[in-house]
């Protein structure tokens, strides 16, 4: 572990790339010009990534990652462009108030009951012509969306999370203590529906803590994102002040089966995801915003950190260790415990994730109480604008790591370690990271 910066002479020049010896650079593809905003989230399908932009998405060729190229872009504003892939479909979340649903949309106030803001659907058949075929409206928009398959084959669901409710928004009312699902029947994606809109928190959720950053703790409006674990019926949510379990094994009517707060160290529950098993959670915090600089000795380990729940034999959760970055960043790095994913080691619980400008990091907790860093990538502080840039996602797919920079496209790298090399074996042919499958060793999936 060459070169942990602990303190400020340690930062790196702007732009200058530091990582560990065990993780290998393979390529960057820098962002296409057509899509004139920030990369954000992304998913794979086969031999192609699909990565979101606050203008639209790309589609890009990874069959050889060390060749990934663009196949196409479309140009369709509207953020934050929430991505997701099943058969033949792309789905976009749009949380953003638009005078129409149209990739010609301009911005209009939610306060406009005609404004529109929601699911976009798009066929991408042709990689080169995605056409764009439904819109589903949805209540406060789509933040993020999590695509869970029904055991047919013949429908996709999507449970929409959305928050931040205003009495002036006709379409998106307080105290909006739900999710919207949408049924896409995979024959006839055009019919795609909101079915159902149920209430996660009856009793309003967590209140809230006032105050100003770095002390206030949001309340519960809804969710942030929801990672869905179909093959076990169990689903997670980081619902902006608290987390919870759900039972999903009837997809169209999700049960919330346990809550958890932290009225100490979180600020905003923002995301979730498994372990393999599905006996531990974790849950990260988006302390900031994703516009602060959270990772120095002021905010210190404990806040804007991941947080490791064990899910007992009763399905109720027992809080097990915080961990964060131990690299300390520069005060114009926004840095904050973003999107990540499994790395596919049997036996052990070893995640990559994303820290905006604290860049890409795997981390091993598999003892949950002392999670290490085992690998990282970073580059240091070049965004155009201070506190604007950095990875929003990094995901492991099919022997790589694939990273999604605000600013400056995909970044493909390799990790050679023994901890995680016989994740080198196992193959998958899709991946949401919202939508975990479970992985054995040197299997297909």
């Amino acid at each position: 572990m060459a070169g942990l910066p602990a303190q400020a002479a340690d930062i790196p020049a702007p732009g200058e790339i530091v990582k560990s010896q065990n993780i290998t650079h393979v390529t960057n593809v820098p962002k296409p010009e057509a899509l004139a905003d920030i990369n954000t989230d992304m998913a794979f399908q086969g031999d192609y990534a699909y990565v979101g932009n606050y203008y639209g998405f790309s589609i890009y060729d990874i069959k050889n990652p060390k060749k990934a190229k663009v196949v196409s872009s479309v140009v369709c504003p509207g953020g934050q462009m929430d991505i997701s892939v099943y058969g033949d479909l792309v789905f976009g979340s749009v949380d953003s108030s638009r005078n129409d649903d149209s990739c010609n949309s301009t911005g209009q106030s939610a306060a406009v009951k005609e404004s529109w803001e929601g699911i976009r659907i798009f066929d991408v058949r042709d990689k080169k012509n995605p056409r764009y075929i439904k819109s589903v409206e949805t209540n406060c928009g789509s933040h993020t969306h999590t695509l869970v398959p029904d055991r047919r084959g013949k429908n996709v669901y999507l449970y929409i999370s959305s928050y931040s409710p205003n009495a002036a928004f006709p379409d998106c009312q307080p105290p909006h203590d739900l999710i919207s699902i949408v049924k896409v029947p995979l024959r006839d994606p055009g019919s795609a529906s909101v079915i159902a809109t149920p209430n996660l928190f009856p009793d309003g959720g967590f209140p809230g803590v006032p105050g100003s950053y770095p002390n206030g703790k949001s309340a519960t409006t809804g969710c942030h994102d929801i990672t869905a674990y179909p093959e076990k019926g169990i689903a997670a949510g980081a619902c902006m002040g608290e987390g919870i379990l759900m039972d999903i094994r009837d997809p169209e009517n999700p049960r919330v089966t346990a809550t958890v707060r932290d009225e100490t160290n979180f600020a905003f529950w923002h995301s979730a995801t498994f372990n393999n098993s599905g006996s531990r959670v974790i849950f990260t915090d988006e302390l900031g915003g994703g516009t602060r600089a959270t990772c120095n000795a002021a905010i210190g380990p404990d806040r804007g950190a991941n947080a490791y729940y064990d899910i007992g034999a009763d399905g109720q959760m027992t809080f097990r260790g915080y961990f964060k970055i131990p690299r300390h960043q520069d005060d114009t790095e926004n840095c904050v415990a973003h999107n990540g994913s499994l790395i596919p080691v049997k036996g052990k619980d070893i995640m990559v994730q994303a820290w905006y400008q604290g860049g890409i990091s795997v981390v091993d907790f598999t003892d949950p109480a002392n999670a290490q860093e085992i690998a990282f990538f970073e580059r240091g502080p070049d965004a155009p604008n201070p506190l604007s840039g950095g990875h929003w996602s990094a995901y492991y797919y099919n022997g790589y790591i694939y990273g999604s920079d605000f600013n400056l496209g995909l970044d493909v790298l390799k990790i050679n370690d023994p901890r995680t090399n016989k994740a080198n074996g196992v193959k998958f042919d899709i991946l949401n990271a919202q939508t975990q499958q479970s992985y054995k060793d040197r299997g297909h999936h």
